[in-house]
């Protein structure tokens, strides 16, 4: 039992460390490379926003699949869990970083958050299942 809960707890943890590592380096040579500016994010092109909104969202899919394939049973319990801190933690950035805008880029990552998380987890559960050649 004790393993299991470990287990579980480093699914969770491995699918957001490798969001936010995904996240963070990206935004890094987004920022060094002059394509992006963080320090003022609201000057920034509303494309380019919306290419950041994307990239985020596609990280966080992917920290959901390996949240699911790690899980040491019940994949989507896992992912869901996942999500549910990820909204929590959405909403808490959202409402603190509430000075600085667009404030459409924030409230759009907290609303995709399950969508995409559910994705994720779906895609690594059909990835699990062998395919049949007919």
């Amino acid at each position: 039992m004790r393993h299991s809960i470990i287990k579980s707890v480093g699914a969770i943890l491995a699918g957001f460390v490798l969001a936010v590592i995904l996240s963070l380096a990206t935004d890094f040579i987004m920022e060094k490379t002059g394509l992006m500016n963080r320090e003022h994010f609201n000057e920034n092109p509303w494309w380019l926003i919306v290419i950041v909104i994307f990239y985020r969202n596609l990280f966080n899919g992917m920290g959901s699949y390996l949240t699911a394939r790690l899980a040491p049973n019940k994949p989507m319990k896992h992912v869901m869990i996942g999500a549910s801190i990820g909204f929590l933690l959405g909403i808490i950035g959202t409402i603190v970083m509430w000075k600085v805008p667009p404030h459409w880029y924030s409230i759009t990552l907290v609303v995709l958050t399950y969508p995409v998380a559910w994705l994720g987890g779906k895609l690594a559960i059909a990835g699990n299942h062998p395919t049949v050649n007919n």
